[in-house]
């Protein structure tokens, strides 16, 4: 082989190992994001339980949560504040036929825990929901009936100046 040959060569395997090093950096993103979704179903008995979801998760777009309510606490222009979101889908006729989600960004609080646990999929009305919560914020249709979201107010102080930076 030749100079310049070598040289080509050299610079192949440079290219390639740049490449190599962003492939592997680019993983260790993905996988962090993927590693911080605690998305899961809590199980209170046959009927009862809910789902806690955090925003964008994979479980998040599998229940179609896609008009939640919810406002990330870390937009700089909030200074901390946001909203965390509960998700109630019904069929035509008012009855729950899924569990409800908790959206929330952090840590749920009990308060909604609890109330949301108490609804039995199946037996939960519209007007058991309104009775505990209210009417809805938003109301999304689906073709076997619609959702229901609640927007909850929630404040992160180690947001309210740009994460802490500061």
């Amino acid at each position: 082989m030749d100079r310049s040959g070598t040289k080509t060569y050299w610079s192949i395997m440079r290219h390639r190992s740049c490449a190599a090093l962003f492939l592997l950096i680019a993983g260790s993103f993905a996988s962090a994001a993927s590693w911080d979704d605690d998305s899961h179903y809590v199980s209170l008995g046959p009927r009862n339980g809910y789902f806690i979801v955090r925003p964008d998760s994979r479980l998040y777009n599998q229940l179609g949560l896609y008009e939640a309510p919810v406002i990330d606490t870390a937009d700089p222009l909030r200074h901390g504040y946001g909203a965390d979101a509960l998700a109630f889908r019904f069929n035509r006729e008012g009855v729950m036929i899924a569990p409800p989600a908790y959206i929330a960004q952090e840590s749920p609080s009990d308060f909604y825990t609890r109330r949301i646990g108490s609804l039995a999929r199946g037996r939960a009305t519209v007007h058991d929901v309104e009775a505990i919560f209210g009417r809805s914020h938003i109301r999304a249709n689906r073709p076997d009936g619609f959702m229901w979201y609640y927007a909850l107010q929630i404040y992160n102080p180690f947001e309210e100046r740009g994460g802490g930076c500061h």
